[in-house]
């Protein structure tokens, strides 16, 4: 699979690379591909940095990990080659949410709603999951979208990182996950993740 990263931050570089340990072909891309061979140079012969628009055109999956304040940029960058595209959005509003506002999930979904959007990996630091990784019990990545292309891609890239997807629900389930969310930081392995998502569902904010 072809995957490409936006955003080369310590998530998006660490994910960047277990995307090429787990067999796929990854482009990476920031606001400054430029400065981006550091990151390349980890990826082995399987990763490229690319400006946003060509890493988007080259991805059969986005990995979406900008900081927060500037993920409207990079999808204004990607503008129309997001249309059609699986993004799973790992990224997290800076600070809890309001009451009766829309999900962080749920607004970078407005400003492209053409793509295929899933939700996940944004609970747990790169330092929990790398030290998770691999070891059972597997630990759970908590999926929310409404696509079924989506869920099935988010799946796949998190079983070939060594963790265990777990649905959470649609978009809606996506405020369990982002801050303020219980969710949120709570790291779960996969045979607790049924009860753990049950008792969130009770408390979802």
């Amino acid at each position: 699979m072809h995957i490409g990263v936006i955003g080369a931050g310590q998530l998006g570089a660490t994910l960047a690379e277990w995307c090429v340990e787990g067999g796929h072909d990854v482009a990476v891309t920031s606001r400054h591909p430029e400065r981006l061979g550091n990151v390349v140079t980890h990826l082995g012969g399987h990763g490229t940095a690319l400006p946003v628009p060509a890493a988007v055109d080259f991805a059969d999956v986005v990995l979406f990990a900008p900081n927060w304040e500037s993920a409207p940029e990079a999808i204004e960058l990607a503008g129309a080659t997001l249309d059609g595209k699986i993004v799973i959005d790992a990224t997290n509003p800076t600070g809890p949410l309001s009451a009766g506002a829309a999900s962080g999930f749920e607004s970078l979904m407005q400003l492209a709603p053409k793509a295929h959007w899933a939700k996940a990996l944004n609970t747990l630091p790169a330092n929990v999951l790398q030290r998770r990784r691999g070891h059972d019990p597997l630990l759970a990545e908590f999926v929310c979208t409404d696509l079924r292309d989506a869920r099935e891609a988010a799946a796949t890239i998190i079983r070939d990182m060594g963790f265990a997807p777990y649905y959470a629900g649609g978009a809606e389930a996506a405020r369990l996950v982002e801050p303020g969310g219980p969710l949120q930081q709570n790291e779960v392995d996969v045979f607790h993740a049924k009860d753990v998502l049950a008792e969130a569902l009770t408390l979802r904010p």
